[in-house]
């Protein structure tokens, strides 16, 4: 698959999480709204479609993870935690850390690693980490997209 490819299936992804998102938040709010009568049902709509909208933005702005594990791969070393260790344990914590951004919307990392902890043993791959030692890169990585995310119009 050549780079035009990925770009298309990564902007059709997201164009149908936008449409998606606000077409099915708009029939929620309508359905709520339903209970209130007409008026309800389209203030409902217009609530739901914003929602939707927002929702679907957050989708758009996910990471592209062969970026990511790109830098990382390069970069890594850097890292103080990662002092004399193997990509091979750090990188699926730096895929893990990129790829949750997108799925915790509007959360800090430090409201997320709950669940983020509690999910790592079963995402980890081939990582011999524990999440106290794969949290530091999962952070950076949550941290490069954040900010990444911010820096796009």
């Amino acid at each position: 698959m050549d780079e035009r490819d990925k770009t298309g299936i990564g902007v059709g992804a997201a164009v149908g999480g936008v449409t998606g998102g606000v077409a099915g938040a708009a029939a929620a709010g309508a359905a709520i709204g339903g209970v209130t009568g007409p008026v309800g049902a389209a203030a409902g709509a217009v609530a739901g479609a914003v929602v939707g909208a927002m929702a679907g933005k957050g989708l758009a702005r996910t990471a592209d993870l062969a970026e990511e594990e790109k830098y990382w791969r390069s970069n890594y070393s850097s890292r103080p935690y990662a002092s004399g260790a193997s990509y091979d344990d750090y990188g699926p914590a730096y895929m893990y850390g990129a790829g949750a951004y997108a799925r915790y919307p509007g959360r800090s990392f430090d409201e997320a690693e709950p669940e983020l902890s509690s999910a790592w043993a079963a995402s980890r791959g081939a990582s011999t980490l524990a999440w106290s030692s794969a949290r530091h890169a999962s952070r950076d990585a949550w941290q490069r997209v954040g900010d990444t995310s911010r820096a796009s119009p």
